[in-house]
């Protein structure tokens, strides 16, 4: 196969350094958090838009599933880090020679960055000869870089880089420093008396070194450019020849490698990001993916964002299971307040979210849909700025969603309509419900109202649950069973101030 990319496998499918707005649902799911975290500490690699840019075919996801399972090689991902590190550094040493005020300062870090660039290109070509790889793209970009290194452009320029820093290397020469001023001239074999030179004399065994040892990355000031200036003077031809290897070498990056040390940072920064969950106990897994079938199932699933703030505390992270099965569509769920509920529609989304991303998702086994479209509807403050209360809002948002939603689109509902009376609430929900079973989307809808869970076979039930002998405990478990009418009852009592712990404060006032 021809080689374009290690995340997609068509050259018009490759994502571009670009600005890329953020997915309208992912404050709701918090996959904005979840994003943030995965990038926060590789900013200079712009990876947002691979975060953003779901995938609308099954077989590129296949294919990024197999570079994932081939960068699980311990080995393997230790020999690409240092090949990125290198890369990172030849970047370096490039701004810098951009920023240089100096010619021969700017040339030198130019070289400097030819030279880092080469060993990053070979070392990663031996390491990947030496790899036990099975992805398609690891395979095509090991084929690539060997063709590469083999090229006459790639021979040439490390044989021409090398040979240039040979000849800088066997310089030498004395600076003469008398009455304030300093000239330069030739080296003639005098004794050095530099202070590492000096130091030298004195070391014996295993002492503390003492000599100062010169940043690489100081800038250079006038009177060492002066110097520097008067060297080429007395050596004109290693100079020469480093001014005509810039010239010659100006873009000696090759494009397709460049946006492989990018795009190689989805895979590290992702792995890394999960890494710590897994160590944890918590189970990821490579999903299956259909286009077609809407028999979706996670066991063991859970909320991504929740269990990277858990990360670091005692509180354990709840897994659930959840499967729905033809004709099966739409997830119900009701129970108590604060029970995980809206932790679970958002798990839902997250799921479907990162496999379209060919990432592995939380769970220990799944198959999910690839949609089109995800939509949300979550509560939201009153805007005073749009001049409608929280009912017609709530009725504005679900008609344009509805508008918009295809069969292959994929919806999360949290608590609509909780803003009116009972009655209106379940009247306007059966409304929407209808339009929704007609669509034939997936869809997760947390509710107190209980009887939309069994309005028609396309609908499931599933609730929180509580600690049997303590109600007031919540399990935080999301369990497939009828809707048992205690949300309602519930939230009821609450708005009447009829719940126990309303009455015992009622008692003491």
């Amino acid at each position: 196969m021809t080689f374009h990319s290690i995340l997609s496998r068509n050259a018009k499918d490759r994502i571009k350094t670009g600005k890329i707005g953020i997915p309208p649902f992912f404050t709701d799911l918090n996959l904005d958090q979840i994003v943030e975290a995965i990038t926060a500490n590789r900013q200079e690699y712009d990876l947002k838009p691979f975060f953003y840019t779901p995938l609308s075919d099954a077989e590129t996801i296949r294919y990024r599933h197999e570079v994932f399972q081939d960068m699980e090689d311990a080995a393997l991902m230790e020999h690409i880090k240092e090949f990125a590190e290198r890369m990172m550094t030849m970047h370096r040493y490039l701004r810098l020679a951009q920023k240089s005020d100096f010619n021969y300062r700017k040339k030198g870090w130019f070289l400097e960055a030819a030279l880092i660039y080469c060993k990053a290109v070979t070392g990663l070509t031996q390491s990947l000869d030496s790899a036990d790889l099975k992805s398609r793209g690891l395979l095509a970009f090991r084929k690539y870089l060997t063709n590469y290194i083999q090229s006459q452009g790639f021979h040439s320029l490390l044989a021409e880089a090398q040979k240039v820093k040979g000849r800088l290397s066997d310089v030498r020469y004395c600076v003469i420093i008398q009455n304030g001023k300093f000239s330069v001239r030739g080296y003639e074999g005098e004794t050095d008396y530099s202070v590492e030179k000096f130091i030298e004399k004195f070391e014996q065994g295993a002492v503390k070194d003492y000599r100062v040892k010169l940043n690489k990355m100081s800038g250079m000031n006038h009177i060492e450019a002066q110097i520097l200036n008067f060297v080429a003077r007395l050596y004109p031809e290693p100079f020469a020849a480093l001014e005509l290897f810039c010239e010659r070498q100006s873009s000696f990056v090759d494009e397709t490698i460049r946006d492989i040390d990018r795009e190689i940072q989805f895979y590290i920064a992702y792995l890394e990001f999960i890494a710590e969950i897994k160590h944890k106990g918590l189970p990821f897994c490579y999903p299956q993916i259909s286009t077609t079938s809407r028999e979706v199932f996670d066991f063991d699933a859970f909320d991504l964002a929740l269990a990277r703030t858990l990360l670091y505390t005692n509180k354990p992270v709840i897994c659930n299971d959840f499967f729905l099965e033809e004709p099966e569509r739409i997830i119900v769920v009701s129970g108590p307040n604060q029970g995980g509920k809206t932790t679970f529609a958002r798990t839902f989304g997250q799921l479907h979210y990162l496999a379209s991303l060919g990432c592995p998702v939380p769970g220990r086994q799944a198959q999910l849909f690839l949609f089109d479209q995800i939509f949300t509807h979550f509560e939201r403050e009153e805007d005073i700025h749009n001049l409608r209360g929280k009912l017609q809002d709530d009725m504005v948002r679900i008609h344009n969603i509805l508008d918009q939603a295809t069969p292959n689109s994929i919806l999360i509902l949290n608590e609509i309509f909780s803003s009116t009376a009972l009655k209106d609430a379940v009247f306007l929900s059966k409304e929407v419900m209808a339009r929704i079973m007609e669509l034939d989307l997936l869809c997760v809808w947390v509710t107190f109202i209980d009887e939309l869970s069994s309005l028609s076979e396309k609908t499931i039930s599933m609730i929180s649950t509580v600690v049997p002998e303590n109600p007031a405990l919540r399990t935080f478990k999301i369990v497939r069973k009828p809707a048992d009418g205690l949300a309602y009852a519930f939230s009821l009592a609450k708005k009447h101030r009829l719940t126990y712990k309303q009455i015992k404060e009622r008692i003491r006032s």
